[in-house]
């Protein structure tokens, strides 16, 4: 069963640990993700973004899918199925589909229009036992087509939205979605620390995970990020994965063409990134 995320990130602030949010975008995505969360008895937040929703025909066929392999793959460990960077209209569609956890990207409108929306949206998501993130500072790089810069946020205007009683909040420490580019500054951690000391016990997140060097990731749980955010990296992997099995024209021997076995090498690679990041993250054994 879907559960929300504001009890195991919770658990992850306390214990020093983060919870990995690994996007999905199809069946072979969502159960890699879910038996290397099983396998390594990690909890898991499994990420939609609106495109992606969009792309798998829509949130109900989504919340389908995921409750369906809950139950036929035994998934003990707890999962979260979250909106990643959603508008106002589609949080309410992902509350009346059956989401578990939702994120409201607000951080375009001004901070007046940002407080009224997530005050509504978190009453909504609360009423359904649903969890809710909010972003302050906008994330640089490329999300669904919106560009950023990787901006820093203001911490008494972080201080503001968690007083409004999101769960999480998602804090632009300087990091981008995508690939960073060479000329990257690095993650402000002056910001992240300004960000906890003003929201005390919130669980942070940090968008942006792939391309963020070990050290820098370990930092950042340290001062209280209990969520982070990967999706490039397991695309990446998958893709790699992919091109190596048709250059090697696996695909012209014997049944190779069939579907399933063209998929299997980027499944692995999946899987192995997944595992990669719990061990980083350090939520191994933390279900």
């Amino acid at each position: 069963m879907l559960v929300s995320a504001a009890e195991m990130l919770k658990k992850a602030k306390a214990g020093h640990y983060a919870v990995g949010q690994f996007n999905i975008n199809n069946l072979e995505w969502t159960k890699a993700i879910l038996q290397t969360a099983q396998e390594l008895n990690s909890p898991v937040i499994l990420g939609v973004s609106e495109g992606a929703g969009k792309y798998m025909c829509g949130y109900k066929t989504v919340v389908g899918m995921v409750n369906g392999m809950l139950e036929e793959m035994n998934i003990t460990v707890p999962v979260a199925l979250h909106l990643d960077h959603g508008s106002y209209e589609h949080c309410y569609k992902c509350l009346e589909a059956g989401f578990s956890s939702i994120m409201f990207d607000g951080s375009h409108y001004p901070i007046e229009e940002n407080v009224a929306k997530t005050t509504e949206l978190v009453k909504a998501a609360h009423d359904k036992g649903v969890s809710i993130e909010a972003e302050v500072g906008a994330i640089g790089g490329e999300e669904d087509g919106v560009i950023g810069m990787g901006e820093c946020a203001d911490p008494e205007e972080c201080k503001k939205i968690a007083d409004l009683g999101v769960d999480f909040l998602a804090a632009g420490i300087g990091n981008i979605h995508g690939k960073y580019p060479a000329n990257w500054k690095g993650l402000s951690f002056e910001t992240l620390d300004a960000v906890q000391k003003k929201t005390g016990d919130m669980p942070l997140v940090l968008h942006g995970g792939t391309g963020i060097p070990a050290d820098m990731i370990k930092k950042a749980i340290s001062l209280g990020v209990a969520k982070i955010n990967v999706n490039t990296e397991c695309q990446l992997s998958f893709t790699a994965a992919t091109r190596k099995y048709i250059e090697e024209g696996k695909d012209q021997q014997g049944k190779g063409y069939d579907p399933r076995k063209v998929l299997a090498p980027g499944f692995e690679a999946i899987k192995a990134t997944v595992k990669e990041k719990m061990e980083l993250f350090g939520s191994v054994g933390k279900a």
